[in-house]
């Protein structure tokens, strides 16, 4: 009867950015996420630097690819406690019976990770402004760069959302998040390696070949759907995941 008058209702806002808002104050109570900031922030500044006086060349394009790549270890380190926190704590059987439905706790414990990506995404425009004195941006590189940047992001977060349902360990669920990522970040090169005929199809999923035409100024909605779409699978088997813990 509860999951029939669950999914006979609306989600509340209200209840959703109440989640949102506790998940935001553990992440600014976590060490962990401090120090996760901190690797992110100090080796991405080390690394423009260095790309930077190494070239002298005035391309936004450098300062992206080295985003997409902290991002592969940060984004578990920030995500793997979601739910696996509230399992290990014992505060998980208190959320599932609260009047909260699942959609609304995955979506705001969703959210607040979206808001932490948005703080280190909009951390890195400090990059093309010490760039914007040395020479022209191409700005429409820029731009859809950076929306590349977060719609990997958020796919990145949706993941670690999902592998923070899948164990009470944070450890555990931050390596299955990881090694989603790795799959996805690696498939035209593990298709072409095993199923070469099958290169193009292989190429179509990994989330970083899809970002290609957005980091050269082109926009396709298409790959802007794909992200979409991949995130809120993530987020759909996040809430199936959750459900199955209910009905034990």
């Amino acid at each position: 009867m509860r999951r029939t008058a669950e999914q006979g209702r609306g989600i509340n806002v209200r209840r959703t950015w109440a989640i949102t808002k506790k998940e935001l104050q553990m992440y600014f109570y976590s060490p962990l996420a401090y120090v996760a900031f901190a690797f992110y922030f100090l080796l991405n500044s080390f690394f423009f630097a260095n790309d930077f006086l190494y070239s002298m060349i005035v391309d936004v394009r450098m300062i992206f690819s080295n985003i997409m790549f902290f991002f592969l270890f940060v984004i578990p380190l920030l995500s793997m406690r979601l739910v696996s926190d509230e399992m290990r704590h014992g505060t998980d059987e208190l959320l599932l019976t609260s009047p909260a439905s699942l959609t609304e706790i995955v979506l705001g414990k969703y959210m607040a990770s979206i808001i932490m990506l948005l703080f280190m995404v909009g951390f890195s425009f400090i990059y093309p402004l010490i760039l914007s004195a040395y020479g022209k941006i191409d700005q429409p590189v820029m731009w859809l760069s950076y929306l590349s940047v977060f719609l990997i992001g958020c796919v990145m977060m949706a993941v670690g959302l999902f592998a923070s349902t899948l164990s009470s360990h944070q450890l555990v669920s931050g390596i299955i998040s990881f090694g989603i990522l790795i799959v996805l970040w690696l498939l035209s090169s593990l298709g072409y390696s095993m199923f070469p005929k099958a290169k193009d199809i292989f190429e179509q999923f990994s989330i970083v070949l899809r970002a290609t035409d957005m980091q050269k100024g082109v926009l396709n909605l298409a790959d802007v759907l794909f992200y979409v779409t991949l995130s809120a699978l993530f987020v759909v088997l996040s809430i199936q995941s959750l459900g199955r813990k209910r009905w034990r």
